[in-house]
């Protein structure tokens, strides 16, 4: 019964969704299918940067989501993590690489669109 009742809570973000951001090298795309069962979400992204990726560890509490991916970047493997926040049918989003390197966090702005 409370696990029905925090999903319904739970925002739904199921289906497409095409995000940007500025990046470092200028403008960057990327979009996202999630898939939400329950609190957890899966699904997969795919950006010309980095090519597709899926989505794991996905969490969703109310309005607020976190998400992984594991990028390949020039044969280099890389992890991304995603929190954000949604807001109908627009989220926001930070991106940070969980290794650090010392590059700073990319914030997405995302709408849905299906």
């Amino acid at each position: 019964m409370i696990l029905c009742t925090i999903a319904a809570f739970a925002a739904d973000i199921s289906g497409n969704w095409k995000a940007t951001a500025d990046g470092p090298n200028g403008a960057m795309e990327r979009t996202f299918t999630f898939k939400v069962d329950g609190n957890k979400i899966t699904g997969e992204t795919t950006s010309t940067f980095v090519g597709k990726s899926t989505i794991t560890d996905g969490k969703i509490d109310g309005d607020n989501i976190t998400f992984t991916i594991t990028a390949s970047m020039q044969g280099t493997e890389l992890k991304l993590s995603y929190k954000g926040k949604i807001n109908g049918k627009e989220m926001t989003l930070t991106s940070e690489n969980t290794a650090g390197g010392g590059t700073a966090p990319i914030e997405w702005k995302a709408k849905k669109v299906d």
